[in-house]
């Protein structure tokens, strides 16, 4: 059914449950191929089910059963009496025939399954049929035929709707990218193929164009929408030396881009090949499933003959046993059994990289639930990674005047604590004008005029060769800021201090709502980083964090993840993937972070595009939901089973209580569409 399905190994087929079949070794590849179905679609079991449901509509009149249930006769005339079997044939073989081919290949690579069963009841059934018409012996079954087999390609056309439904997501990613391109050569545009992008062109979109190749912003500004390929809902601006990312869409302004990656090479098609390779990887509950189906082929096939057999000995007719056997064979085909996880899963991981996380290995979504405490590396995962003003204590001159001065002197500065001052005059609208006479001192601070009066941006030292001192009001203050690891920095003129900032690097905002959020959820939080105890002492104090390690070197954070493990816990480790390396393999999840369209980690099982916090939550709740529904399928699947299995052999037959295979038919479909159906339901929650 999807013959585009490839693995490593024999196994279940991750879209639509049914069993991969070996492909003939050759020079190009050993691997497996899902091609029992090849050629198949949606639209092609619609069309075999409406042709089937007409010609099984006379052959229904024309049973002796249905006959006698409604009191008429249809009518005569030449050659009537093999109406049901012309009919019946046409049915058969062309309705039949993508379960007699499954059928083939399953046996013919020795691996029995839905496709078996299925294709050994309608074949049974069929030649007993033809030869009780021939003979005139027995009582022939070409209404149960056609009816179970139309019920059937109803079955496969409502699944292969709900599956293709599951799928949608990640076949809008795969549209995402424009056919062309407009790329500029000799300052002219021309529109080529999108296939005749090279690395290093320049290319010119348009406002409301989608982005053709990922790539470097030389030229222009403008806000682009990359919520589709990276689940960020703001767009996102973008102006020189910015990186862009294939597919997402430009905004009001025009952008000159360089083309830094095309075709396979881009984060779309990184991200969609992660998507298919986490599908065709398999989680415990699957395997489990996979176990179960092959085992409830063999025990269908075994419980099958034995009732036909039974039914024999008890002299109830070679036609009664017979049914008995096709009711058995249906109504055990594992296809429930064998959807009940896959779809789950590929509907999750699908699910997961629209909301911008991107699931390498199933097992590492399906370790998420099981997640006692999270262990988050500080900087730039729970903080920015960046230096930002924390605090302002204006002295002798307002907030404002203070902001202005100290970054009118910091704009002729490149330390990254004057840039963190400038941009915090920039984020309050703050004037800067012009310094002049500006002059490093090195190892204290900087220095130059501003309005006329000269104007002292640095540390301590400054102050102590101005042998200026800050008010007594303000020391402990400032002492108690300093403690927790922030940098004090003075502002001061020639005679008396101004005014002070701390400065540090700023926790993100995101960072307590996702504390706060992984916390209702039943999750501790730990925090590890390789600054003071002052500052993540601080840093816990803010967030709330439950426990943390502080000056702890990179090659020692794996020793603090085992250190949790040892108590009994299942830790998730959050970091970037690069320095954390040994720390996220050793956890029992690896989380790599604000990867960005750096998606080729190999020491996370799990990557975050986007460097929000919260989506951690969002990771841990969607692995429970998706355990949830398995279990919910497989609880479904079994129990389907376990009750219709002894009412299609005729447990209860004594009774008057009979299953007739076009009603096991109609139960194995519904209990197919109702796993499939559940398992989409999953899109419709919200993370």
């Amino acid at each position: 059914m999807h013959p585009e399905i490839m693995r490593d190994s024999i196994g279940i087929c991750p879209d639509c449950g049914m069993n991969l079949i070996p492909v003939k070794n050759n020079k190009k590849h050993k691997l497996a191929e899902h091609d029992k179905h090849k050629g198949h679609s949606t639209e092609m079991f619609l069309r075999k089910f409406l042709v089937s449901l007409i010609l099984t509509v006379p052959v229904v009149l024309y049973a002796d059963v249905v006959q006698k249930i409604f009191g008429w006769s249809p009518p005569n005339f030449p050659g009537s009496a093999y109406l049901p079997l012309v009919l019946g044939s046409v049915v058969f073989f062309y309705g039949g025939w993508a379960f007699l081919i499954g059928a083939y290949r399953e046996l013919k690579a020795w691996l029995p399954g839905m496709m078996t069963l299925i294709g050994i009841a309608v074949s049974a059934a069929y030649f007993y049929s033809v030869f009780s018409v021939i003979t005139g012996r027995g009582h022939d079954l070409f209404w149960e035929l056609t009816t179970l087999i139309t019920v059937m390609l109803l079955g496969h056309w409502l699944e292969m709707r709900a599956v293709s439904g599951a799928q949608g997501a990640l076949r809008e990613l795969s549209k995402l990218l424009p056919d062309t391109a407009e790329i500029i050569r000799d300052g002219k545009t021309e529109t080529i193929p999108l296939s005749g992008l090279r690395e290093g062109d320049m290319v010119f979109v348009r406002p409301g164009a989608r982005i053709p190749s990922d790539g470097v912003v030389v030229e222009g500004k403008s806000e682009v929408n990359e919520s589709m390929v990276t689940g960020e809902s703001a767009p996102v601006a973008k102006n020189a030396n910015s990186e862009v990312i294939a597919g997402t869409v430009n905004g009001d302004g025009s952008l000159k881009i360089k083309v830094t990656k095309v075709g396979e090479h881009t984060f779309l098609a990184g991200v969609m090949r992660l998507v298919k390779e986490a599908q065709a990887s398999k989680s415990r509950l699957q395997i489990l499933s996979d176990k179960a189906a092959f085992y409830l082929t063999v025990i269908a096939i075994g419980t099958g003959g034995l009732t036909f057999v039974l039914w024999l000995f008890a002299k109830a007719g070679f036609g009664f046993a017979l049914e008995r056997l096709v009711a058995v064979l249906v109504i055990a085909c594992p296809h429930a059994l064998g959807l009940a996880v896959p779809l789950v899963a590929s509907i999750s991981t699908t699910l997961a990289a629209r909301h911008g996380f991107l699931v390498k290995q199933r097992l590492s979504l399906e370790a998420a639930r099981n997640v006692d405490v999270v262990l988050f590396d500080k900087t730039g995962t729970l903080t920015r990674g960046e230096y930002g003003v924390t605090d302002i204590w204006p002295v002798k001159i307002s907030e404002e005047e203070l902001l202005q001065v100290a970054a009118s002197v910091d704009m002729h500065s490149e330390h990254f604590i004057s840039k963190a001052i400038v941009k915090k005059a920039e984020d309050a609208d703050i004037t800067i004008v012009e310094a002049r006479d500006f002059v490093r001192i090195p190892g204290k601070g900087v220095k130059g005029t501003v309005n006329g009066g000269v104007i002292f941006v640095g540390g301590q030292a400054i102050l102590e060769d101005l042998d200026v001192m800050p008010p007594d009001e303000l020391k402990e203050t400032v002492e108690e800021e300093n403690k927790k690891g922030k940098t004090i920095i003075y502002v001061a003129s020639e005679k008396e201090l101004l005014g002070i900032f701390a400065l540090a690097d700023l926790i993100r905002k995101e960072s307590r709502e996702a504390i706060q959020a992984l916390k209702a959820i039943g999750v501790k939080i730990a925090m590890i980083t390789g600054d003071s105890e002052g500052v993540a002492k601080w840093v816990s104090q803010e967030l709330g964090i439950d426990e943390y390690f502080a000056r702890v070197l990179p090659h020692q954070k794996s020793e603090k993840v085992k250190l949790l493990q040892g108590k009994g816990q299942k830790v998730a480790m959050v970091g970037d993937g690069i320095n954390d390396a040994p720390a996220l393999t050793q956890a029992d999840l690896g989380i790599a972070i604000g990867a960005g369209t750096n998606i080729a980690i190999e020491s996370a099982g799990i990557i975050l595009v986007r460097n929000d916090p919260r989506d951690i939550v969002k990771i841990i709740k969607l692995s429970r939901l998706t355990y949830s529904k398995m279990i919910q399928n497989l609880f479904w699947a079994t129990g389907y089973n376990v009750v219709a299995l002894p009412l299609a052999a005729g447990v209860l037959a004594s009774k008057g209580i009979l299953l007739q295979p076009a009603l096991a038919a109609l139960f194995m479909s519904l209990s197919t569409v109702i796993v499939a159906v559940n398992a989409v339901f999953l899109r419709k929650r919200i993370l």
